[in-house]
């Protein structure tokens, strides 16, 4: 039977050259700095955490076999915090099932470091992409679907097409799903979500304040994108920063010292709500957002929450997969 590799937009005609049998071994998907699915890093060793992230027993890592011949994986950075990878990618694994009830939905991460930290904090283990294609592979899977949650079109997102892109061979279709911010649309339908999201904060005298990751990338082009929408749509209380990348905390808060603000309030623009958001956002460092914040006199309010738990976003990732099966 001919195989088919269903990717997303410009990427299809690459993906088909890249494609070769299951049986080679695909070089392991970038999870450095860079990556935009989560925008967190390793927890660190067990000696040097001293805080609680939660109860990895409640999450479900999605590893079981017994897959039947339909599988949803999804693909997501990680993070070693487990609240919030239940509450976040669990959320959106759980909503993607729901919807796509004849697909088995599995898990794969593409950080071995934050796999590597759960498995030895917490005894539990997560596949990472390699693992969890081979576990599909080995269920006889026909039909492999891949939904990343990955925030834009990124240099992980490419790696995560061209890994796939090495096993397709071994399936008889493979389709791939958009990341969050792919088309006009998905701008226009997040920005909705963000803004419902904190529209009780937004009172005039509260600057409204969301951290991505940021790349070195082209794709950190999004950030500005959203930005302007978020301004021209007259959302003006609203501000968007990145940890790594531009705009910078330093171009943030020049800009809200520009209004007349009494408060800020700080979220992360991130699946989830992992080491960037507890550390470098919400941490009592003097080099965090809030203390930076706090050090021009604002009073400043953290809210710990990925992207993932909000509705709204889980329900355009199941979007994004549905359009990825029907070949749109």
């Amino acid at each position: 039977m001919k195989k088919n590799y269903v990717a997303a937009g410009v990427l299809a005609c690459a993906l088909l050259t890249g494609c070769s049998t299951g049986t080679d071994t695909p070089a392991q998907t970038s999870s450095d700095a860079l990556t935009e699915t989560s925008g967190t890093a390793a927890a660190g060793t067990d000696a040097e955490e001293n805080y609680q992230t939660g109860d990895a027993s409640l999450d479900d890592p999605r590893n079981q076999d017994g897959i039947g011949e339909s599988e949803l994986l999804v693909v997501s950075f990680g993070t070693s915090f487990n609240d919030s990878r239940r509450l976040t990618i669990g959320a959106i694994e759980n909503a993607l099932e729901t919807a796509l009830p004849g697909y088995s939905v599995r898990r794969g991460f593409t950080s071995n470091i934050i796999i590597d930290h759960v498995r030895s904090r917490d005894g539990v283990q997560i596949d990472d992409v390699d693992a969890a294609l081979k576990r599909a592979v080995d269920n006889g899977v026909k039909t492999l679907v891949v939904q990343p949650t990955h925030l834009m079109d990124g240099l992980e997102y490419h790696d995560l097409v061209d890994q796939v892109g090495q096993y397709a061979d071994a399936f008889e279709k493979v389709c791939f799903g958009k990341p969050l911010l792919s088309s006009d649309e998905d701008f226009a339908r997040v920005e909705k979500a963000i803004v419902d999201w904190t529209a009780d904060y937004d009172d005039g005298k509260t600057a409204i304040v969301f951290m991505g990751h940021g790349t070195e990338a082209d794709s950190n082009a999004v950030y500005k994108k959203l930005q302007d929408k978020l301004t021209a749509d007259g959302h003006e209380h609203y501000y968007i920063g990145t940890v790594e990348a531009t705009p910078s905390l330093e171009d943030v808060l020049a800009d809200v010292k520009q209004g007349s603000y009494e408060r800020v309030i700080l979220e992360p623009l991130m699946v989830v709500a992992g080491d960037h958001a507890n550390n470098d956002m919400a941490g009592d460092e003097a080099d965090s957002w809030k203390s930076a914040f706090a050090a021009e006199g604002y009073e400043v309010e953290c809210l710990l929450r990925g992207l993932g738990e909000n509705p709204d976003i889980q329900k355009l990732y199941v979007e994004h997969a549905q359009a990825a099966i029907d070949g749109e």
